[in-house]
C-alpha cells in the first residue's frame, strides 16, 4: 500500500509539474513576447518585423550616437512622410508600447540621419567605435566652400558624409555646416578614385547627388519602433525642401581674377550703395518669404553675384524675379507695411507686370515677373511715356540656393545661360551705361499699350 501510495504521488507530481510547465510556455508566448516585440514579423506596414536587418542596424546605429552623445536627427524622406501620415499615433506611442514595426522595418539599401557638424565633439573617436561595433564605414571629405574666398583657407577639408554599413543595410550620416545666412549646408558626395563602387549603391543615395541647403529644423523626439529618435518638428516642410534643396555656390575664384582686371569700387559713396542695397535685399526676402512667394536674383543683382560676389556698385537697384504664377494680389501692400512705399507698377496680371519699390538713399527694388511659355520664359517692359512694350526672352531655367551677402536666397541654376541671354557673351566686361530698351541681346519689340488702358498698365507715384 505505502508502494501504491509513493507511485501515485510520483506521477501527481510528474503531471503537476508538466501543467505549469505548459502554462509558462502559453504564458510567454502570449504575453512576455508581445511586449518585449518578438515574434513581430508579421507587421502591418511591412512583412519584415523587429529582427530584420534594417531595424538592427538602426538600432545598433542610435546606440551608438546616443552613448557618445552625437546628436543626429532623422532626415529620410521616406520614413518621415511615413511619420507625416501616422503623426497622431507617434506623438502618442511610448518606449513600451510598440505592438508592430512600421518605420525602419521596410526593405531598402539606406536609412538616412544628418547632424549639425559643430555639434559633433569626437568625430574621430565615434568613427573608431562604430567599426568595433562590426560597421564598415566610409568617410567623404572635400574642401570647406565656406573659405573659398580665402586664399591661405581655401584648401582646408571637412568631412561631408558618412556611409556606414552593417550587414545589408548602411546609415548615410549627412554632415550639415553652418552658413553665414543662419541656415544648414550639406556637400556633394563625389567619390575619389579609391573608393570601391561597389560598397554600396550609391546611385540610390538621396542625399549627395548635388550640394543642398536647409532652413534650420527645430527638432522634437518621438519613440519610432521602439527607438527614441530626433526627427524635425514639421516633417513635411523637411521633405517638401529635399527636391528643392540643391545649392551652388559663388564664383571666388572667377571673382578675384575680376578684381584683378577691374579694380573695386571702395569709395564711401559705393559702400554706402552697398549697404543699402543689402539691407533692402533682407527687407524684400523677409516680406516675400512671409507671404509664401518664391523669388531670385535677376538683371545686374544676380550679374554681381555671378561675376563678382557682390553687388554692383554702380547698379543702383535691387531687382529680383518672381514667376507669375506665385503673385499674390497683396503683394503690393505687404511691401508696402514693410515700409516700401510703390514706385511705379507697369502692365497687368496678364501680361508684362513689374513693380517698383522706393527703399531708402534712393536705392529702388525692381520686380520682374516671369510668364513661361513652351519652350522659353519671358518678363515685360513699358516705356512710361509711350505705351511702348518689350518683351525680354531667357531659356527655361530651374531654381537653385545660393550664399548672397550673407544670405540664402535662389537664382537660376542654369546661371550663366540666363546671364547670356540678358547680356550677351561680353558680360565679363563692365558696362556702366545701360539702356533697357537696346541693350539686352534678348529684347523686342512686344507691341503698345492701348490708350484706354494706360492708366491701369502704367501707374507712377
Amino acid at each position: 500500500m505505502s508502494r501504491i501510495n509513493k507511485n501515485v504521488v510520483l506521477a501527481l507530481l510528474t503531471l503537476t509539474s508538466s501543467a505549469f510547465l505548459l502554462f509558462q510556455l502559453y504564458y510567454y508566448k502570449h504575453y512576455l513576447s508581445t511586449k518585449n516585440g518578438a515574434g513581430l514579423s508579421k507587421s502591418k506596414g511591412s512583412r519584415i518585423g523587429f529582427d530584420s536587418t534594417q531595424w538592427r542596424a538602426v538600432k545598433k546605429f542610435i546606440m551608438l550616437t546616443s552613448n557618445q552623445n552625437v546628436p543626429v536627427f532623422l532626415i529620410d524622406p521616406l520614413v518621415l512622410e511615413l511619420i507625416n501620415k501616422n503623426f497622431e499615433q507617434v506623438k502618442n506611442t511610448s518606449q513600451g508600447s510598440i505592438s508592430q514595426c512600421t518605420f525602419f522595418c521596410v526593405p531598402r539599401d539606406f536609412t538616412a540621419f544628418a547632424l549639425q557638424y559643430h555639434l559633433w565633439k569626437n568625430e574621430e573617436g565615434w568613427f573608431r567605435i562604430a567599426e568595433n561595433m562590426g560597421f564598415q564605414c566610409l568617410k567623404i571629405e572635400s574642401k570647406d566652400p565656406r573659405l573659398d574666398g580665402i586664399d591661405s583657407l581655401s584648401g582646408t577639408e571637412i568631412p561631408l558624409h558618412y556611409i556606414c554599413k552593417l550587414a545589408t543595410h548602411a546609415i548615410h550620416l549627412v554632415v550639415f555646416h553652418e552658413r553665414s545666412g543662419n541656415y544648414l549646408w550639406h556637400g556633394h558626395l563625389r567619390l575619389k578614385e579609391h573608393i570601391d563602387r561597389k560598397f554600396v549603391p550609391f546611385r540610390k543615395l538621396q542625399f549627395g547627388r548635388y550640394p543642398g541647403a536647409f532652413d534650420r529644423p527645430e527638432l522634437q523626439q518621438v519613440t519610432l519602433d521602439g527607438l527614441e529618435v530626433l526627427i524635425p518638428k514639421d516633417p513635411m516642410h523637411f521633405v517638401e525642401e529635399v527636391p528643392h534643396s540643391r545649392f551652388i555656390e559663388c564664383r571666388y575664384k572667377e571673382a578675384r581674377a575680376f578684381f584683378q582686371q577691374y579694380l573695386d569700387d571702395n569709395t564711401v559713396e559705393a559702400m554706402a550703395f552697398r549697404k543699402s542695397a543689402k539691407e533692402l535685399l533682407q527687407l524684400a526676402a523677409k516680406t516675400l518669404n512671409k507671404l509664401g512667394v518664391p523669388f531670385w536674383l535677376s538683371s545686374g543683382t544676380c550679374l554681381g553675384w555671378y561675376r563678382q560676389c557682390n553687388i554692383i556698385p554702380y547698379s543702383k537697384d535691387v531687382d529680383l524675379g518672381i514667376f507669375i504664377r506665385d503673385y499674390k494680389s497683396d503683394i503690393i501692400l505687404a511691401f508696402q507695411d514693410a515700409g516700401l512705399p510703390l514706385k511705379h507698377k507697369f502692365g497687368k496680371v496678364e501680361d508684362s507686370l513689374e513693380l517698383s519699390f522706393q527703399g531708402k538713399d534712393d536705392v529702388k527694388l525692381d520686380i520682374f515677373f516671369f510668364y513661361e511659355e513652351t519652350d522659353h520664359v519671358w518678363n515685360g517692359g513699358t516705356q512710361a511715356k509711350t505705351g511702348k512694350k518689350f518683351k525680354y526672352l531667357f531659356p527655361k531655367f530651374t531654381l537653385c540656393w545660393t550664399e548672397f551677402v550673407d544670405m540664402k536666397v535662389r537664382v537660376p541654376c542654369e546661371t550663366l545661360e540666363y546671364i547670356e541671354a540678358n547680356y550677351g557673351k561680353t558680360w565679363k566686361i563692365p558696362v556702366k551705361t545701360w539702356d533697357w530698351k537696346r541693350s539686352p541681346p534678348n529684347v523686342q519689340p512686344n507691341g503698345i499699350w492701348p490708350i484706354s488702358e494706360w492708366d491701369e498698365v502704367i501707374q507712377l507715384y
